[in-house]
């Protein structure tokens, strides 16, 4: 089977973030699978002059590679409805899009673009029936999960170089809880962006996980907490994992003897004391995880669950709606692409006053960031198409 990954192959698109988890994940576990993958860049919009020209080379790099499976992961509106719907109607290759926090970006980005796919996917069991109730039908409840090549064995307790560690992004309450613990005697090694260490590669991470008596995970995001790729990266690495609860742990691993778990600061300090101390017990719920996850939680299982998902999704969608002779035009997706003078203005003003109050790249990042909050709110699922306003005043920012 031929698979078009479509998603960015560093975070954020910026390659001084380091490989992004997804293309990390997806692209060897669908090889190891015996499929044929090309990946398309559609995050990092340095080597395109807008989104118009960008959204034209999928169409003909679709056209070109013939895939049966076309797997994306969107950040928000960079790939246009008017897009997907061109390639949905084809009828020839299976779209499926892996949605990432929809605990709060379903009402973002996931209800707007999701009937432009054969199929979407979730990890959040509580998504499902809002996907349903706005007429979504072909949602596949997923899961992260550890990449079979970072599988390695654990460390004994005496073995390991970092006591604590944590990898990860420095935003939110993450620096104020590092501090807290370093308040309490015990201190982090803390890698990733915005940490004094900075980033680290993603061949590093497996190393320190698995190199550390302690691996921490923060669960927090925007609502409640959830389940992210660390969960299963840690122990998968052979790494013993103490992470904040999120809803639906108990479904992967039995919490005390495969991973462990806090719900406050002090009950944190108290098992990092306690798992420092006992150094058998952290040695047996290392293995025990480990185990888990090499048996149950690799990609390449959910990798097989999305792409028969996807093709029995498209089945599902030709039986209800019959190839139409007339499929719809892209000439008009880029004249609605085109910015307006009045656009031009309003671009220009609000440019002005984020980066003079924030500096350019702050700035920037603010001035599209309160387009896109009004236009979704506002002007719905229009947003995502190629006449929005973030994509047309924003190109590549």
């Amino acid at each position: 089977m031929k698979v078009l990954c479509v998603f960015g192959k560093y975070q954020y698109g910026n390659p001084a973030r380091g490989i992004n988890t997804e293309y990390a994940a997806f692209v060897p576990a669908l090889e190891k699978l015996g499929h044929e993958v090309v990946h398309f860049e559609s995050w990092d919009m340095s080597g395109y002059i807008s989104y118009a020209e960008m959204n034209k080379s999928l169409l003909e790099t679709v056209e070109q590679v013939q895939p049966d499976v076309m797997l994306t992961v969107q950040m928000h509106y960079e790939i246009w409805l008017e897009t997907l719907k061109i390639i949905q109607s084809q009828g020839d290759v299976a779209t499926i899009s892996w949605t990432t926090d929809d605990s709060w970006k379903y009402r973002q980005v996931s209800r707007y673009i999701g009937n432009a796919y054969h199929a979407m996917t979730t990890t959040y069991p509580q998504m499902v029936k809002k996907y349903h109730q706005d007429n979504i039908q072909n949602v596949l409840l997923s899961q992260w999960a550890a990449s079979s090549e970072t599988f390695n064995e654990p460390l004994p307790f005496e073995s390991c170089r970092y006591p604590v560690s944590f990898v990860g992004r420095s935003f939110g309450n993450r620096i104020q809880r590092i501090y807290e613990l370093q308040k309490h005697g015990i201190e982090v090694a803390t890698f990733g962006h915005g940490w004094p260490t900075g980033s680290v590669s993603g061949e590093e991470i497996p190393l320190i996980m698995r190199e550390s008596i302690i691996s921490l995970n923060f669960s927090n995001s925007i609502g409640e907490n959830q389940i992210k790729a660390r969960t299963f990266e840690v122990p998968g690495s052979g790494g013993f994992l103490l992470t904040e609860y999120a809803p639906g742990l108990e479904n992967y691993y039995v919490l005390g003897k495969e991973i462990e778990v806090f719900h406050e600061i002090p009950e944190l300090i108290e098992k990092i004391n306690y798992y420092l101390e006992h150094p058998e017990e952290r040695n047996a719920i290392a293995w025990a995880g480990f185990e888990r996850t090499r048996r149950e939680h690799n990609y390449e299982i959910r990798m097989r669950e999305v792409l028969e998902f996807a093709i029995k999704s498209k089945e599902i969608w030709l039986e209800n709606n019959p190839i139409q002779l007339a499929q719809p035009s892209f000439h008009y997706a880029l004249q609605a692409h085109e910015i307006t003078f009045v656009l031009q203005i309003i671009r220009s003003s609000l440019l002005w006053t984020t980066i003079l109050i924030l500096g350019q790249e702050k700035g920037r990042r603010a001035a599209r960031k309160i387009v896109f909050e009004i236009s979704w709110r506002v002007f719905k699922q229009n947003t995502f198409m190629a006449s929005g306003w973030t994509g047309r005043m924003f190109p590549g920012y």
